[in-house]
């Protein structure tokens, strides 16, 4: 049996993320032949955390919620223990975490790593937190045994002998049943049928100021739902408040579950403001249930092509008021979107098989 050691997230089950909620689909999905211990964050889990699956251990180690050193301490003393106890492989999931990949070859363990996104392009990192996450790009890419990118077109930036020994694998999407419940929406004090839905972690980079700004300049919209909570610190998050001076939105913090079905199932459509992103797992899932959308036009939310007139330019409220208006107004119907090559079962199948060519 191969013996799988899983760092650089929070952790899994019902942890906020769209990397926890990547591994979280893909690695229960495994065959019996792999073993998994991933390693999680002490801080991040709650009860819910607890749940069993057959082929996954959990390491929980302790760990920090301080900005810029949360990562690279839990991944630094993840290391330490699997240097001791010596997986067949090492999946190190983003660039971050990706540091430490020098240290875990100078030991002779393979490591695979995830590419999820170029964070030092993130606005809540300073000048010395992004030349740290580029030099852990630098590291990780040259030192990796394998590379998987989400996004294909991040992929295409780098040299030859990275592409060599990369392969694109996309995110994905569970087949979902429409909630009929409303429990979570009337407590929230959403409208079904009418309010735009926002999803995404609290952070600079999803750009939610553009999208209440916009939100406020279209009468039409009664209300907006961002579901999502803070990262680290509530500054971004207070900011945000501030700007809803018409009292439209309602921030309905991490949302999971039934919860988040209802929200998906009940909005007239789907918003994704994001200045950044790998491959927007919210966008996958929205699409899921049909929602007419308007997405920000960054090279991620073309890796599934849409129609010209749902792109909005990056980080302009104008124009994204323009285009929410527009589609709002003729949302009524829902849209059949082609998703068949973003299936997670497909998706782990293709991940495990790198891991069987590199145990071999």
């Amino acid at each position: 049996m191969t013996t799988i050691a899983v760092i650089g997230i929070r952790g899994l089950p019902g942890i906020q993320g769209g990397v926890e909620k990547h591994c979280e689909n893909i690695y229960p999905c495994m065959g019996n032949d792999i073993k998994f211990n991933i390693y999680r964050r002490k801080s991040y889990i709650t009860p819910f955390s607890n749940v069993q699956f057959p082929n996954i251990s959990f390491i929980d180690l302790p760990s920090t919620r301080i900005k810029g050193f949360e990562a690279v301490f839990h991944t630094f003393i993840s290391c330490l223990h699997i240097l001791f106890h010596r997986p067949d492989i090492v999946h190190i999931h983003n660039i971050g975490p990706g540091m430490f990949t020098p240290l875990l070859r100078l030991f002779g363990i393979r490591v695979i790593l995830t590419y999820h996104s170029p964070n030092y392009e993130h606005k809540k990192w300073g000048t010395i937190a992004k030349a740290i996450l580029r030099m852990s790009e630098f590291l990780s890419l040259n030192f990796a045994t394998r590379i998987i990118f989400v996004n294909k077109f991040q992929m295409e930036k780098y040299p030859q002998k990275i592409k060599l020994k990369s392969e694109y694998i996309p995110n994905g999407i569970n087949d979902i049943e429409i909630s009929t419940n409303t429990n979570y929406i009337d407590r929230l004090g959403a409208e079904k049928g009418k309010y735009v839905l926002g999803v995404g972690r609290i952070t600079p980079e999803k750009g939610f100021e553009y999208l209440i700004e916009a939100i406020n300049r279209i009468d039409a919209v009664p209300q907006l739902v961002i579901a999502g909570a803070s990262d680290h610190d509530t500054a971004y998050l207070d900011y945000l408040k501030s700007l809803d001076t018409n009292h439209k939105v309602i921030f309905s913090g991490f949302t999971t579950g039934d919860d988040l079905a209802q929200l998906y199932s009940n909005a007239r459509m789907f918003v994704l403001s994001s200045v950044n992103e790998g491959f927007p797992l919210v966008m996958l899932e929205a699409m899921s249930y049909s929602l007419p959308m308007v997405v920000s036009d960054i090279p991620a939310t073309h890796l599934i092509e849409l129609p010209k007139e749902y792109y909005a330019n990056k980080a302009d409220s104008n124009d994204l008021a323009a285009k929410i208006n527009a589609t709002y107004n003729n949302a009524e119907s829902k849209v059949k979107y082609n998703l068949e090559q973003y299936r997670w079962k497909d998706i782990a199948l293709h991940t495990s098989d790198i891991y069987r060519e590199i145990s071999k």
